[in-house]
């Protein structure tokens, strides 16, 4: 198993990889960093080429990854995060219309439930999912990380559109 950290505008960021693939990218819990002693890192080649496209994507010049990625989960858990990775940067959509896509509008509390089950925060935008009446609601890291990544990548498409004219 590999590993690698950066520091993030919204808090050091932990990459987790084996041979093959990304599994794990999460926050730090700040609180927990005083009490533990950080633990060594061995990172590899796949791990910071995530650590390289994730620098890029808080730079603003990336809004999609193509480095490989998997995580376990049920089939169902694994349908929700494929279409969480349709969702485009700058345009969040809510748990009621992700339920909708998904061909299946009563199911809003189990696509919410699969959405806090991912492992691999950001690659698989499920902080791109919000109330729908457009609250911020439920993100593991915390809803600030959550406004903040929605704000960041809202600054990201208007300056990409003004860079077309």
């Amino acid at each position: 198993m590999f590993s690698s950290s950066i520091q993030t505008p919204i808090g050091k960021l932990t990459i987790k990889a084996d041979g093959d693939n990304v599994y794990c990218i999460s926050c730090t819990r700040e609180e927990l960093l005083t009490m533990e002693q950080p633990a060594e890192e061995t990172s590899s080649s796949l791990t910071e080429l995530a650590s390289k496209q994730l620098e890029e994507y808080f730079a603003g010049k990336r809004s999609s990854f193509d480095f490989p990625i998997a995580q376990k989960g049920t089939s169902f858990q694994q349908a929700v995060w494929s279409e969480l990775l349709k969702i485009p940067a700058g345009f969040p959509i809510s748990y009621a219309a992700l339920s909708r896509r998904m061909g299946n509008p009563l199911a809003i509390r189990a696509i919410a439930s699969a959405n806090g089950k991912n492992n691999l925060m950001i690659v698989i935008p499920c902080h791109r999912v919000i109330g729908s009446s457009g609250e911020l609601v439920g993100y593991a890291g915390g809803l600030w990380r959550k406004k903040w990544l929605l704000e960041h990548e809202s600054k990201m498409m208007q300056i990409g559109q003004a860079s077309l004219l």
